[in-house]
């Protein structure tokens, strides 16, 4: 395996490492717009372990392609990430195979603070039918970050899925592949009294079952549903009905699926 950090422009590469079943890449030097950081010699359909900057969680993922390109981001693109990831001139990047007892743990199955948000191929990965504005802060990828700032919106910790006021908005985690769950954890957005709140959503599952969940005012506490379902491979959040309330804007700041590898 490798790790390499280049620019989009000219490929020239910053920094690289590579190993067999790890890859420690420790550098110095400043992140550029358009740079790049590549983790290649992947197998597909292999679990890894990647943790992309010393701010940012490790990612237990799926992936399913030979390599992976992560667009290092700037500007409004770095609004739902901590202000302190990929700056400073001393970084670090690492790569490995997960274990098998990782793998095969019961655990939060929708976790993935590496998930980018036009990249498809390593899971789990979020994605949805609208994002407010357009906006990073508002994207699908925030919900599944591991951040659990529930209490105001817009700029990290306070990232979430912005629904931009659409009633057919609709949220999709696709794990890539099969696994069984049971339970599902929604935190949804309380910063009152600029948020509204849903009293009803329902989940659709890829076995063709569906869920329909029952939802108060919650302002730190989540939302718990015991739900069992085995061998899915997505699931979907939608028919989302707000509360009787003047705020337009309710918004989902995590969700947390947990489960295990499909037996």
């Amino acid at each position: 395996m490798k790790i390499s950090v280049y620019n989009d422009w000219d490929h020239a590469p910053k920094a690289e490492a590579a190993g067999e079943d790890e890859v420690v890449l420790a550098w110095d030097g400043e992140y550029r717009k358009g740079d790049i950081i590549e983790f290649s010699g992947i197998t597909p359909g292999e679990f890894y372990v990647v943790k992309v900057d010393a701010t940012i969680d490790p990612s237990l993922v799926l992936i399913k392609e030979e390599a992976v390109l992560y667009t290092v981001p700037f500007y409004e693109k770095k609004t739902s990430y901590n202000p302190l990831s990929f700056v400073g001139n001393r970084h670090i990047v690492t790569i490995r195979k997960a274990a098998d007892y990782e793998v095969s743990s019961y655990r939060n199955l929708a976790l993935n603070p590496f998930d980018q948000h036009e990249y498809a191929g390593v899971y789990p990965h979020a994605s949805a039918n609208v994002e407010t504005r357009g906006e990073a802060v508002f994207a699908a990828r925030n919900a599944i970050d591991g951040v659990k700032a529930t209490l105001s919106h817009g700029e990290w910790p306070y990232e979430s899925w912005g629904i931009n006021r659409q009633d057919d908005a609709e949220f999709t985690l696709d794990f890539g592949r099969r696994v069984d769950i049971d339970k599902v954890v929604l935190y949804t957005r309380a910063d009152f009294p600029h948020d509204n709140w849903w009293v009803k959503a329902t989940i659709s599952f890829s076995d063709g079952t569906r869920q329909v969940l029952e939802m108060d005012k919650k302002v730190q506490e989540p939302h718990v549903f015991e739900i069992k379902k085995c061998g899915i491979e997505w699931l979907k959040l939608g028919e989302l009905i707000k509360a009787d309330d003047p705020s337009p804007f309710p918004a989902l700041t995590q969700i947390e699926v947990y489960g295990s590898e499909a037996k």
